[in-house]
This record gives structure tokens, C-alpha cells and sequence, in this order.
């Protein structure tokens, strides 16, 4: 009887995240790789159940993505929002005509007793996503901001304020009584598993709500595999939001070399920086972290299989000691 595939278990958030995941399932059979995303940015709106992270994976990994917005889905129509602003009702979180059946058919099948992770592979397997991708919690977990605007919910800060204000704190609302999801927690512990990939998603928005789930920390610790993270941080600048600003405020220098600090707590065996910030190398390397330099912009699918053969390559090399 042959052994299990290896496998890469993948955290992400965001557009950056999306690019990569779609890299490796590019790359990667189905039963060789699980997405982990970001359910911090989850929140009701409109009486509906709306999960902005996963919904971009699975959109992306869809090959169904609004390549202009970086959300939602493409042809997307607006009929629904004209009408409810005739109306008078809450325009500030855009709701496509097509995008709008994901919510209302994820808040159904969660009122019927579902949980995040079965309503998640139900949706994904409708837009003939054959990878996995599964929420980092079926508790509810809800990013808070303190800010100079008040505290406030994520996306009340990200989009109805478009990340104006300046933030200088930040929770995980429900984060004490979380648990790892089912498959997220197997991931962890599976004995075929390859690799820990740390998509190039904002560090503090987008990763920070995954490893601060109560046990996440402790069984990357236990891990026997190589942990790789992609800066998202490219030449002192986020490619897209605010993780620059958000790192900053937060005391994190907006670097590769702040990114690599933020992670290393958790042993990073390696990080992949772009050709721009090679000149932080020989800092990230002196901490103990291996760094992989290469062209880590993601301009479209070439480059995110490209990207993604290119990390799964160095894990293998610090897995072998190459």
C-alpha cells in the first residue's frame, strides 16, 4: 500500500492570499493541499452571514474573481444596490447581484445548524472548487480596531471608513472560546503534511486572527515540517491594503525584515522576499531564518503558479537541509 501524498497546509486572507492559494492548487492536486482562511472579517450585514476572506478564495480558486475590484465576482451587476439606496438601506458594503446568492445561501444553510466549515466546502464545491478550503474557526471570531476613531468593527474600519483611521490596538472578539476547526486541526496534525505555508496576507488583519485561535500556536510549535511565509510587504509598501500602514501603527516595522520579525516567534524556517528588498537578506538569514529572493508580484496565473512552485521548492530544500 503506497503512503499518502505529502501535503501543504496553506494559511491565508485577502487578495494576496487568494493569488497564492490559486498558485498552489495550480500546482497541487486536490487532496494535497487545505486552505486555511481568515474568519476574523466575518460579520452580519443586511440580516446575511457574509465571510469576505473565504468568499475571495473560493472566487479566485473559481476562476470566477473580479480581476478589477480584487473582490467579489466578475460581470458582476449592481441592481440590487441601486435599489435598496432608493430605498434608504445601507450602501457602504457592496453587495453584487451574483454575490448576493452566496450570502443568502451560506445564511440559510448555517440557520439550518450547518457549520462554517460544512456550509464552506458546500459553497466551494457548487463553484467546482475541488481544493479545500476551510475556515479557521467554527466559532464566531470578530476583528476589532482600537483607533482614533473609536473602537471598531474590521469592516467597519477597512471598508465603510476605507481604513482612514489610525489604528492603535487590536482583539479578536470570541477568540477565548474558539477552537481550530476540524479540518484545520488535522491538517495540523497530519503525519503526510509537507509543509506550513504563510500566504502573502496582511500579518497583523489577516494572519494574526488564525495563530491567535487557542491551541494554533502550540501545534505549529509541535510541527516537524518547514513553516515558509511570503512578505506581503514589497519594498517598504504593502502590493495592495493596509498592511504597511497597520504594521506601522502597531509598532511592526512595514519591511521584510519587520515581517520576519513578526513571525518569529514561531520559528520561521524561511521567508520568500522580492528581488526589490534583496538587501535585507543577510539580516533575516542572521536571525536564523532562511530567505528565498525572487520576483514574489503576482501580476496574474503564470506568476502565482510560478510563485507557488517556487515556495513549495524552497520548503523542500530546508525539509532536506539542501
Amino acid at each position: 500500500m503506497s503512503p499518502p501524498p505529502a501535503t501543504v497546509l496553506a494559511l491565508a486572507g485577502g487578495v494576496g492570499g487568494a493569488k497564492l492559494a490559486r498558485g498552489l492548487a495550480m500546482v497541487l492536486p486536490p487532496e494535497a493541499l487545505t486552505v486555511v482562511v481568515n474568519t476574523g472579517d466575518d460579520f452580519e450585514h443586511l440580516g446575511l452571514h457574509v465571510s469576505p476572506d473565504i468568499d475571495t478564495i473560493m472566487y479566485t480558486l473559481a476562476g470566477r474573481n473580479n480581476l478589477e475590484t480584487g473582490w467579489g465576482l466578475a460581470g458582476e451587476t449592481w441592481h440590487f444596490m441601486a435599489a435598496l439606496e432608493a430605498l434608504g438601506g445601507e450602501t457602504w458594503f457592496k453587495l453584487g447581484d451574483q454575490d448576493l446568492a452566496t450570502h443568502i445561501e451560506r445564511t440559510r444553510l448555517l440557520a439550518e445548524g450547518r457549520t462554517l466549515t460544512a456550509v464552506t466546502g458546500a459553497l466551494a464545491a457548487r463553484f467546482g472548487v475541488a481544493h479545500a478550503i476551510v475556515p479557521m474557526s467554527n466559532d464566531p471570531v470578530r476583528t476589532m480596531l482600537e483607533t482614533d476613531q473609536g473602537r471598531l468593527a474590521f469592516q467597519d474600519y477597512f471598508v465603510r471608513l476605507r481604513a482612514a483611521p489610525e489604528v492603535s490596538g487590536i482583539d479578536f472578539a470570541g477568540i477565548d472560546a474558539a477552537a481550530p476547526s476540524p479540518p484545520f486541526a488535522a491538517a495540523l496534525a497530519d503525519e503526510a503534511l509537507a509543509a506550513i505555508v504563510i500566504c502573502p496576507s496582511n500579518p497583523v488583519l489577516s494572519i494574526l486572527p488564525i495563530l491567535d485561535v487557542p491551541l494554533v500556536r502550540t501545534m505549529i510549535a509541535r510541527r516537524r515540517v518547514p513553516l515558509v511565509a511570503i512578505s506581503p510587504i514589497i519594498g517598504g509598501k504593502a502590493v495592495k491594503g493596509p498592511a504597511a500602514a497597520v504594521m506601522r501603527s502597531l509598532g511592526h516595522e512595514p519591511s521584510a525584515t519587520g515581517v520576519a520579525a513578526f513571525y518569529r516567534d514561531l520559528a520561521l524556517d524561511g521567508l520568500v522576499i522580492d528581488t526589490v528588498d534583496t538587501e535585507a537578506a543577510p539580516a533575516i538569514r542572521a536571525s536564523g531564518t532562511a530567505v528565498l529572493i525572487t520576483d514574489a508580484i503576482m501580476r496574474d496565473r503564470d506568476d502565482s503558479a510560478r510563485l507557488a512552485e517556487q515556495v513549495l521548492a524552497f520548503a523542500d530544500t530546508l525539509r532536506t537541509g539542501a
